[in-house]
């Protein structure tokens, strides 16, 4: 392929893309018998990575129910919306994603009936921990007594590996989210999910070898995966440990668990939300020996002598600054007023030394990029108001966040030079407020093309 017509660091010029590499950078290039696309003055970019999402629950929630702000933000507009799902397929289940307490307060099995009594129906809180059920739903699971679904209130939390058992449900294809990641121009993703196995590494490699998954993917998951290997497809991942205030493992055995994964040469990754589940992490890498491949995912609150304690072992923060552009009215209401300044720190990190990246958390946040960057450097409420505005990052930092390796989030940005993978997007105009991809290449395939 001859790639005409392209700006590249501030020069037009030409691409010669064979074998799923650049192999030419040049002027006016002479290639017989290649295909010729003119870019038109387009922007070329390495392709971006999102370095945190969750690719089934990302495919599972394009055809969910919105049950949480924007689309809805009081109990008469989720209640509405209900009933149309309902009617829209009648005796169905219905399930529902992204609910907050500030639409209606505690969601229980009791609230979900009055709204929707005969036709099951699941939500699922925007934390992605939490799933209220009706009754209808919970007849149809028949959940046993010594069951973690509570049948009084309908809750059932941190038990999706409960449910999927008995739901029995089939795997989300994954085409249509990775069309939709392509026209971002993101060309490599990894999957954070926690209880992610051999199965899931298999899956996914499967799913790209049938074409239904364009990215390149890197898989976290669980200890099962300390022992395998990179597939062609797929390369294998940190070990994800998913801690919550409430229910935090024991020290010794997690200690145990970081040191036989370091001994499988696989880092660890911590998602940590709260101060409390930051310093737990952090005490843990601290008595069990941080490598620079470990990570914390998130960092939601990273008060100054946290900041410090990051900075010194080493490791990685992986964060999603577009939560403050989705949520961050909500964050200075419930959040503590001590806790604010630290909400989701950008430059601060960088100026520490921190290796710093970039994600979405799809489906738990806006799986687009450039809304990603935009946040990074407004850091703007949706009602305005901005938190941390030291810690705004520029454009080309921003952009940065998500142009680093899958294997090395954080690092040295990939370049569009000859020898690189083909792993290209192409962006008219870089400076505006809205970036257009206009065309994505994974390597040297159209993944995405609008023109």
């Amino acid at each position: 392929m001859l790639i005409r017509n392209t700006q590249l660091n501030g020069r037009a010029v030409d691409l010669h893309i064979a074998g799923g590499r650049i192999v030419q950078i040049g002027a006016n290039l002479a290639v017989a018998d290649a295909p010729v696309w003119d870019a038109r003055g387009a922007q070329v970019l390495p392709g971006l990575h999102d370095h945190h999402l969750h690719l089934r629950a990302l495919a599972a929630a394009r055809a969910s129910l919105r049950c949480g702000p924007p689309q809805v933000r009081t109990a008469d507009q989720l209640a509405a919306a209900i009933q149309k799902a309902a009617r829209a397929a009648p005796g169905a289940w219905l399930r529902g994603i992204g609910y907050h307490e500030s639409v209606a307060g505690e969601l229980t099995r009791a609230q979900l009936d009055a709204w929707l009594p005969n036709q099951p129906l699941r939500i699922q809180h925007r934390s992605g921990r939490l799933w209220i059920f009706n009754s209808a739903a919970i007849a149809e699971l028949k959940p046993e007594t010594t069951a973690p679904l509570d049948a009084r209130s309908g809750r059932l939390l941190d038990a999706d590996d409960w449910l999927r058992a008995r739901m029995a449900s089939q795997l989300p294809d994954l085409s249509a989210i990775s069309r939709a990641l392509a026209a971002h121009g993101i060309t490599g993703v990894t999957d954070t999910t926690h209880h992610n196995g051999l199965a899931a590494l298999r899956g996914f490699a499967e799913a790209r070898a049938r074409g239904e998954l364009l990215q390149h993917v890197r898989v976290m998951g669980n200890a099962e995966l300390d022992t395998a290997a990179d597939l062609p497809l797929a390369q294998r991942g940190e070990h994800k440990f998913h801690l919550h205030d409430h229910d935090l493992p024991d020290f010794e055995a997690l200690v145990a668990a970081i040191a036989r994964s370091h001994a499988h040469d696989r880092g660890v990754a911590f998602h940590a939300v709260t101060r409390g589940e930051l310093v737990f992490a952090l005490a843990a890498l601290t008595q069990a020996g941080a490598r620079a491949q470990d990570r914390i995912e998130h960092a939601a609150i990273v008060p100054p002598e946290l900041l410090e304690q990051i900075a010194a072992l080493g490791v990685t923060v992986v964060t999603q600054p577009h939560f403050i552009a989705e949520r961050g009215d909500d964050y200075l209401r419930d959040v503590d007023a001590d806790d604010q300044p630290w909400l989701y720190r950008l430059q601060s990190l960088i100026d520490a030394g921190v290796p710093l990246a970039l994600s979405s958390d799809a489906p738990f946040g806006q799986a687009d990029p450039w809304a990603g960057m935009r946040a990074a450097v407004q850091r703007k409420t949706p009602a305005g108001q901005v938190i941390g505005a030291a810690e705004a990052l520029d454009r080309a930092r921003a952009l940065a966040g998500y142009l680093s390796p899958l294997e090395a989030p954080g690092a040295r940005a990939r370049q569009v030079e000859i020898g690189a993978r083909a792993d290209l997007c192409f962006v008219e105009p870089l400076e505006g407020a809205q970036p257009q991809v206009v065309r994505t290449l994974i390597e040297g395939a159209v993944a995405f093309r609008a023109r």
